[in-house]
């Protein structure tokens, strides 16, 4: 692996870009846990925010594209769920 892979790696898991939507929203139900149930310092409870709004972000994104291509393989509107 050369240095230009390697630090596009550590980029990739540092946004969370390499994450799968289930680990984004894993490490963020996490953060928010962490967030709620501790005392912790003001620098890493920044720190945890900023992670958290990345993670909430890519985990949107993700639903959205998704959603994008259920309605192109749906037609041109989404079907009314109407349960069992």
């Amino acid at each position: 692996m050369t240095a230009k892979t390697s630090s596009r790696t550590k980029a990739a898991v540092a946004d969370g870009s390499d994450l799968s939507y289930e680990q984004a929203l894993d490490e963020l139900e996490r953060l928010v846990a962490a967030m709620e149930g501790q005392q912790l310092p003001l620098d890493q409870l920044l720190q945890s925010y900023k992670r958290g709004a990345e993670l909430l972000a890519l985990c949107r994104g993700r639903l959205q594209a998704v959603e994008q291509q259920v309605k192109l393989l749906d037609g041109v509107e989404l079907k009314a769920w109407e349960g069992p």
